[in-house]
């Protein structure tokens, strides 16, 4: 039996990166997993490549319609929900300076407004033993240049874990920041200018104490520990899988 055996998990932005990664070690370890993404091309080859046990739910975490619309599908289909992975997120270079509003806008909806609303969206679903999974960022400790909106939105990610671990005191529900460093996702790769991923990814590399970016594999096996009774001990934590980059 896998550790996740029996479970229910809903994983926002499960369409790529560390996402899709996460639904296919959750599916591995024995959960019904449900993922959700805004492109509908995206989630069919998510799908495909994670087989039976997952149910996709095309839909954008910050409008909320799309929130409802998700958890009724959970309800009806599973009646509860006892792992919830808050991971979709997005962000863009721009430094102080040239801070563009509609960009501030989208990120400050998906990373914030998505995440506070995703998890207060998905509580009534939820009881004791479950656990909720926050993705924050190294960014969100450290300074970045060209990166203040991202990073300002993982901070606001950290503290949600804390003020919330506070308000679920006696629930039995856990919530954790899982935050990784710079890891081989098509989101970073898509940070770069055409043609310049390869550099953007050794220039990050060469900042990182272990000598390299990760992979989402890695991510999503600190994931399977978080959702898993194994951290059941564990709440308003936040989890670094990150080669050491924000930690020296």
């Amino acid at each position: 039996m896998g550790r996740l055996q029996g479970k229910i998990a809903v994983i926002t932005g499960g369409n790529s990166g560390i996402g899709l990664a996460t639904a296919k070690r959750f599916v591995a370890e024995g959960a019904e997993v449900y993922i959700t993404g805004r492109r509908r091309e995206e989630l069919d080859r998510a799908v495909d490549a994670i087989g039976a046990g997952v149910t996709a739910v095309q839909g954008d975490v910050s409008r909320l319609g799309d929130l409802d619309r998700l958890f009724e599908t959970v309800g009806e289909r599973s009646g509860r929900i006892d792992i919830l992975f808050a991971n979709a997120g997005l962000g863009t270079f721009a430094p102080l300076g040239a801070i563009d509003e509609g960009a501030f806008d989208l990120t400050f909806g998906v990373n914030v407004k998505g995440t506070l609303f995703t998890v207060q969206k998905a509580l009534p679903l939820m009881q004791a033993g479950a656990s909720i999974i926050l993705t924050g960022s190294t960014t969100g400790s450290i300074g970045t240049p060209a990166f203040s909106v991202y990073s300002a939105t993982k901070a606001a990610i950290r503290n949600f874990a804390r003020s919330w671990a506070l308000d679920l005191k006696g629930s039995g529900i856990r919530v954790n920041v899982l935050s990784p460093g710079a890891t081989e996702t098509p989101g970073l790769k898509g940070l770069a200018n055409a043609g310049e991923e390869a550099a953007l990814l050794q220039s990050l590399a060469e900042q990182i104490p272990l000598g390299r970016i990760g992979n989402p594999e890695e991510t999503a096996a600190v994931a399977v520990f978080l959702a898993s009774d194994d951290s059941s001990f564990m709440t308003g934590s936040e989890v670094f899988a990150d080669g050491g980059s924000a930690q020296v």
